[in-house]
């Protein structure tokens, strides 16, 4: 059974599941996801430390609409099924785009519920992400991407209830430039632009009911993870950013899930550099209306990380 040291994972996402005693880690498991992608993988484990894997969750049929960069998987259960919502770069129009895609148990297999990507076809978008609000009603939070907007954006859009299509129109929730602790993100590719990167928001309550949003951007060229927290106590905001990244150590794209002792956790991948990418489980806690880090988490405090 391999160690988190031992696991080469992006977007580490977990899904605990009380009944059984069990932790689902999903995420980003092909070699190399900037090329061909194969499928997602999955691990299981009763301690965030040894974990039986990988199962194989997601296999594309010959005729799926992507090819390329198989990204950020989520799982939640929701409406007695289980869903997935991944990234991909569409064929059609070589655009990143959110899917949803659905199965009956945590481990699959899991096959295409929504009709291709959710997001808007005309935009590059990923990392979508579910947020069930407080009157039941499903919405979707991504990234509209910087490359194709130089600004990188935090968006939301309603879901249909059942989370196969959009039901409105994207709404922006802030652009990466706005939060104080990000930097311009400097790419040989777009060298001639300033850009700023959003990646991978992640939204959650805190003990006192509280609404934040976790997502990723840049320090001088280094993957970092910071925090919102929403005013209004909604999806829509405003959104206020907590002046400091909340891990600067390379390392981001993260989620917050409870253990089963109820302890507030972070999973993060770190370091943000292929094939070295391995999850890091670290316990964070909600002080005066802040998320603040703790340290690495009692059981996987040997996982890969600064």
């Amino acid at each position: 059974m391999p160690k988190s040291q031992e696991i080469q994972i992006r977007d580490p996402f977990v899904l605990p599941v009380p009944e059984e005693g069990l932790y689902y880690l999903f995420g980003s498991t092909d070699k190399n996801i900037w090329g061909p992608g194969t499928g997602f993988d999955a691990y299981v484990s009763r301690d965030l430390r040894q974990w039986d894997g990988p199962r194989p969750v997601f296999r594309p049929s010959a005729n799926f609409y992507a090819d390329t960069n198989f990204w950020a998987p989520e799982v939640y259960a929701y409406g007695g099924r289980h869903y997935m919502f991944a990234t991909f770069r569409r064929k059609d129009n070589n655009r990143l785009g959110t899917a949803v895609l659905a199965a009956d148990r945590p481990f699959g297999p899991f096959v295409p519920h929504s009709e291709g990507p959710v997001t808007p076809e005309s935009w590059s978008s990923l990392d979508g992400s579910l947020h069930v609000d407080e009157a039941g009603e499903p919405w979707m939070v991504f990234c509209h991407e910087w490359q194709q907007i130089g600004d990188g954006e935090v968006c939301a859009v309603r879901l249909s209830a059942d989370l196969k299509e959009a039901a409105g129109e994207p709404v922006t929730l802030f652009r990466a430039s706005e939060a104080p602790w990000t930097t311009p993100f400097v790419s040989p590719r777009f060298a001639d632009t300033v850009n700023y990167v959003t990646d991978g928001p992640y939204l959650f309550r805190g003990d006192t009911g509280r609404l934040y949003m976790l997502w990723a951007s840049f320090i001088d060229n280094t993957y970092a993870l910071g925090v919102a927290r929403s005013e209004s106590g909604g999806v829509l905001g405003p959104w206020t950013h907590q002046p400091e990244a909340l891990y600067r150590n390379d390392g981001g794209h993260g989620m917050v899930f409870r253990t089963f002792d109820g302890r507030l956790a972070l999973t993060i991948h770190a370091p943000n550099r292929t094939p070295d990418e391995r999850p890091l489980f670290l316990e964070v806690a909600e002080r005066e209306g802040r998320i603040e880090a703790i340290g690495p988490l009692l059981g996987a405090s040997d996982s890969a990380g600064g």
